[in-house]
């Protein structure tokens, strides 16, 4: 028998940014069923904003695991390091995310939540779905199927 390597950090905080963009694309989603409430709105926006914080620390935990140095621990020099490493696409579309991120974690103007659930319906919600798949992909090739 053969002992399993402990799983790496990133997969652990994998694990969680999966479930955090599987509720915000269901918040999303509903945007086409139906008109939301302010408090449905604010509740996209609190789960933006989680979904958020876990990709970049996912993506930071990734990449250390890659053996990639990052200049320091910010979410803007994770991603910069991430798109150089061609981990992610679209730098500019993930710079105006955490651009998105950093204004709603201190505004509570409701016009802005609606210009960035607008945002995150045509940009960033793709963003977290491709670094998702990618690191979906990456961590199903990590598991041991000779068990």
């Amino acid at each position: 028998m053969s002992e399993n390597p402990e799983k790496p950090r990133w997969q652990y905080r994998f694990d969680n940014y999966s479930r955090a963009f599987i509720l915000l694309r269901e918040g999303i989603e509903a945007i086409d069923q139906r008109p939301l409430s302010q408090l449905e709105k604010e509740g996209i926006i609190q789960r933006f904003e989680y979904t958020w914080e876990l990709a970049w620390k996912t993506l930071k935990d990734f990449m250390e695991e890659q053996g990639v140095t990052l200049p320091s621990f910010t979410p803007a020099a994770v991603i910069k390091a991430a798109f150089a490493a061609k981990v992610i696409t679209r730098g500019d579309d993930w710079m105006a995310a955490l651009d998105a991120r950093n204004k709603m974690s201190h505004s509570y103007n409701f016009k802005a939540f609606e210009l960035v659930i607008a945002d995150i319906q045509k940009r960033f919600l793709s963003l977290f779905d491709d670094l998702h798949s990618e690191l979906l992909a990456k961590s199903l090739g990590a598991i041991d199927v000779t068990q």
